[in-house]
């Protein structure tokens, strides 16, 4: 008996170590087969990509005014401070700053960085870049306006002083750094070295001919810790937008970034994957708050709850503009996810005046004040010479009109529309801004703002904001300024123009552009 209970147990142990074996045999041969299909894959990935550059003129991105280049250029040179995809400032040439007085902020440089000929990166590298956009007419210019001297005090430490207190100038700091050994004693604006500059990014220029550029992995790139997928890029050169949008369209380059509104009448709408993200022009009403019945909160309200700025979007630009209710929101860190609209009510713009006193008559709003009647009627401010801007106006007349709200449209010459925007001689203006890279709201808020307004709570967080970094307090602040924006309307936001990424099909990866950048992620790109 006993004997049979050790045969059976022998007999389980013997099918236990088969069942074993064989589960054993088919895991290795499914991870075989998983290697190789994932070596297959590896295989089939392309890394190179291509793209285009039309109308080039230099490659040197403090020479160029292509924003062709400036985009491209990212791959090759880099700045001081960059920015995230969120527009939030980060260290990247230089790795730490500290504002030490209202006019002088002292920079340390990253030490570990090389040219992509060898050569050290040290302070006496910015320092050529400042002086140089201080020299010459570039798009970068306007980050060194208000620099008087750069100081180095070692290798890897600058101060850099100003002329004025300027809020956020660490955003100033997105200029591209050029090498001061390299360009010693060459004309720097007509030099044959600006054909294929040395830069510290992630790729160099190995090749430059009439009619493309090749850029490699720059082997001296500074952040070992991130590995490039992409390891070529040709850069095609193209006479005109037309020729580069053709040859985006029949899939001979896998990325163009444009802010022509009209692009899809030359790629079309398909075999391609767009992004499309809110630009730089924005687009306002600045609303006098000097006047007597612009002074009033509920006519300022009125009015914003009487536009529809999805009608003037639709009938004036064919959708092709974003609606816009606060200047950072193009996806600015500070105000992400916000809305500010006051939103379009029609009832709620008459509303608000009925409770404040306001009666509509004879085709008139008006109220009675210290025993005197006064007539609602409004000037609309708008430079002639730009006829959608015009139209644009007519738009918004029209809806207000419907309102009873009564505007007489002030077509203005170029000269006369900037000297009354100057002397704040309107009463309505309608106004277009390039927004700067910094997160600042001078421009809104500031002394001597287009709208004349002023609040003594907005001029103490704008005074706070300035002077901190601390991320907690600065999102607080904003979310403070924009409460304030929308309940006191000392402005309307109405549309901001679109800019567009459009990514050959075939592309894959992080693709998270913004009008800074076309190339987050691009080092885990493939196709």
């Amino acid at each position: 008996m006993k004997s049979n209970w050790i045969k059976y147990i022998f007999i389980f142990f013997i099918i236990i170590i088969l069942i074993f074996s064989i589960y054993k045999i088919k895991k290795d041969e499914q991870e075989k087969i998983l290697e190789q299909q994932t070596i297959s894959i590896e295989e089939e990935k392309v890394r190179e990509i291509k793209l285009g550059i039309s109308q080039m003129d230099t490659i040197n991105p403090i020479l160029s005014n292509n924003k062709n280049v400036q985009d491209i250029a990212k791959l090759i040179y880099e700045p001081l401070v960059n920015l995230t995809s969120d527009y939030k400032a980060e260290p990247c040439l230089a790795v730490e700053w500290a504002k030490q007085s209202d006019n002088s902020y002292l920079i340390k440089l990253r030490e570990n960085v090389k040219w992509s000929e060898g050569q050290r990166f040290t302070a006496e590298d910015v320092r050529f870049t400042i002086d140089k956009l201080k020299e010459i007419q570039s798009v970068y210019s306007y980050n060194v306006q208000y620099v008087i001297g750069v100081d180095i005090v070692d290798d890897y430490t600058i101060r850099i002083n100003l002329d004025r207190e300027i809020p956020f100038f660490e955003y100033y700091l997105t200029f591209p750094i050029l090498s001061s050994e390299y360009y010693e004693a060459e004309d720097f604006a007509n030099t044959e070295k600006n054909n294929a500059p040395t830069g510290t990014g992630k790729y160099r220029i190995t090749q430059a001919e009439s009619s493309y550029l090749t850029l490699e992995k720059n082997m001296y790139w500074w952040n070992k810790n991130t590995n490039l997928s992409i390891e070529k890029i040709t850069i095609n050169l193209y006479s005109s937008v037309g020729e580069m949008y053709n040859s985006f369209k029949i899939g001979n380059l896998d990325l163009i970034a444009t802010d022509n509104e009209n692009v899809q009448d030359y790629i079309g709408t398909i075999g391609y994957n767009p992004k499309e993200i809110k630009g730089r022009n924005h687009t306002f009403l600045a609303i006098n708050t000097g006047n007597y019945f612009l002074g009033k909160q509920e006519v300022r309200k009125a009015i914003a709850y009487s536009i529809d700025k999805e009608n003037i979007v639709s009938s004036v630009f064919n959708n092709k503009y974003f609606t816009s209710s606060f200047p950072l929101d193009y996806g600015n860190w500070l105000v992400q996810g916000q809305d500010v609209s006051s939103g379009y009510n029609l009832e709620q713009a008459k509303q608000i005046l009925v409770e404040n006193g306001w009666n509509y008559r004879s085709q008139y709003w008006q109220k009675t004040e210290n025993g005197k009647t006064e007539r609602m009627v409004l000037n609309l401010l708008v430079k002639a010479s730009d006829a959608s801007k015009v139209a644009v106006a007519q738009n918004i007349k029209s809806q207000l009109e419907n309102q009873g709200i009564r505007i007489n449209i002030v077509q203005a010459s170029d000269q006369q529309y900037t000297a009354s925007i100057n002397t704040r001689n309107y009463d309505i203006a309608l106004c277009n801004i390039t927004l700067s890279l910094t997160p600042s709201l001078e421009t809104f808020f500031g002394q001597n703002n287009l709208s004349n307004y002023t609040n003594e709570e907005v001029t103490n967080i704008m005074n706070e904001v300035k002077n901190t970094t601390d991320e907690n307090v600065l999102k607080e602040k904003y979310q403070r300024l924009l409460e304030i924006y929308k309940s006191d309307i000392p402005y309307i936001s109405l549309y901001s123009n679109k800019y567009m990424v459009a990514y050959n099909s075939g592309l894959v990866g992080d693709l998270t552009p913004n009008w800074y950048s076309s190339f987050y992620g691009v080092e885990g790109w493939y196709k």
